[in-house]
């Protein structure tokens, strides 16, 4: 059953095959997500700044947010989205494949919302969106 409000998601992800399993993922859940995607993390600033090509992109409900990303990392990524005054509460998942207790504890020193690490099955990895899926938009309240 399909939940009538709907929540709009930016992955942030330079892998196409983890944004088609994202997007299979997702598909599979209650809600009608609202799905973009961009490849790096300068194309992530220039969405969610609606910069260039994106002048017209929603405000996303959710980001996630993968840690290594061509042009710009992702830790930097997300060091400018807090460091925003207009975009800082916009949840962050962080979605990589590090389970670097590193990467853990700097993405949560620069405000991460939650850390995931991807699992390498396939199952596993729906499963894991899945879940996802159901905390952030069945769970818990986002702001608009």
């Amino acid at each position: 059953m399909k939940k009538e409000n709907s929540a709009t998601i930016l992955l942030v992800e330079d892998n196409p095959d983890d944004v088609i399993l994202t997007r299979e993922a997702l598909k599979e859940g209650k809600i009608n997500n609202a799905f973009y995607e961009v490849g790096d993390g300068v194309e992530a600033m220039a969405f969610l700044r609606k910069q260039g090509k994106y002048k017209d992109s929603p405000r996303p409900d959710i980001i996630f947010l993968d840690l290594n990303l061509p042009k710009k990392d992702g830790r930097e990524v997300l060091a400018e989205i807090k460091g925003d005054s207009s975009l800082c509460s916009i949840p962050v998942v962080v979605l990589t494949t590090s389970d670097a207790e590193e990467d853990v504890l700097k993405s949560y020193k620069l405000h991460a919302n939650c850390y995931v690490t991807k699992p390498v099955n396939l199952e596993r990895f729906f499963s894991v969106i899945k879940q996802l899926d159901e905390f952030w938009f069945d769970i818990i309240r986002l702001p608009k």
